[in-house]
């Protein structure tokens, strides 16, 4: 593989060595499930598959000075915010027509990706929140207890979206016990989800979690993929992910029966990764469809 030009790997380390002809690292079928290690813009560049990707989800380093092995995750804000529009670019690229982004990202960069995406002639659908109920205990400033969900598509008038696969149960129906959500003519007592999310199973993957992989950092709930992969794609669309992490993207996207592609800079996260996604498994399957996110318990029945 040539020597990458210096503009594009301005602050980072030097990628991994490629696999000779290019192709993933591990691979497996039924569904066919990809993951290729190394810098997703140099993987994203020579996908073959680019111009189809029905979905893309994308949950960055956040340049917070984590362990990811040997990715810089200090890198000066400049360079930061130049390698997140590089692998946007890549991301818009790899989308098919009716193709759906998603951006998992805390409050220091939303507002820059946002921006970005809406100058690549991206539509907003929705600015979701993650919450979560166990922030970083602080005095400093309020406790961050969110992450931002940024929902973009290419055509809002031709983008894949299953609202009835997601339904949770309505504050209507679970609180108030109100007959007239239960007297319609479908989805009695259920709703699409709000666009603040939480509730059980929602929170960040932590301690004795049945989710948790040892040796990864930030892993996102699997309750969280599913509302994505479920509402964004179909049946054999194809899922892609350029920061495999712990590997939840694929993981959940085999589970639903989604062919999938992920990228992961860090050889050790991908084999601990390709594991999870080729043995393991899902292990929440359909336990976040259908839940009730009240806050306040049940107040008794109406009849009007």
């Amino acid at each position: 593989m040539s020597d990458p030009a210096p503009d594009l790997f301005s602050g980072t380390p030097d990628p991994p060595a490629d696999h000779g002809d290019g192709g993933p690292a591990f691979s497996v079928s039924d569904p066919d499930t990809s993951l290729f290690v190394g810098d997703c813009r140099e993987v994203l560049a020579r996908l073959p598959e680019k111009g189809s990707v029905d979905l893309v989800f994308a949950d960055p380093p956040f340049n917070w000075d984590v362990n990811y092995g040997d990715w810089d995750d200090s890198m000066p804000r400049e360079d930061y915010e130049s390698f997140t529009r590089q692998w946007l670019d890549g991301c818009i690229e790899a989308l098919a027509p009716n193709g759906s982004l998603w951006v998992n990202i805390p409050d220091d960069t939303a507002a820059e990706i946002v921006v970005h995406l809406k100058s690549r002639g991206l539509t907003m659908v929705n600015w979701c929140i993650w919450h979560f109920r166990f922030g970083q205990c602080r005095n400093s400033g309020f406790i961050t207890s969110k992450v931002h969900a940024l929902y973009f598509c290419k055509d809002p008038k031709n983008r894949i979206w299953n609202p009835d696969s997601i339904l949770e149960q309505s504050d209507r129906a679970s609180i108030y016990g109100d007959a007239r959500t239960m007297a319609k003519d479908s989805n009695k007592g259920m709703r699409v989800p709000m666009d603040v999310w939480y509730g059980k199973y929602w929170g960040r993957i932590q301690g004795n979690n049945k989710e948790r992989r040892s040796n990864h950092q930030n892993q996102i709930p699997e309750v969280y993929l599913e509302r994505v992969i479920e509402s964004c794609s179909n049946e054999g669309s194809l899922v892609l992910d350029p920061f495999a992490g712990s590997g939840t993207t694929c993981t959940v996207a085999r589970a639903l029966g989604r062919r999938s592609i992920c990228i992961e800079y860090s050889p050790d996260n991908a084999a601990s990764a390709w594991e999870r996604i080729s043995e393991v498994g899902m292990v929440r399957k359909g336990q976040g469809i259908g839940q009730s996110s009240a806050i306040f318990a049940s107040r008794g029945s109406r009849k009007s």
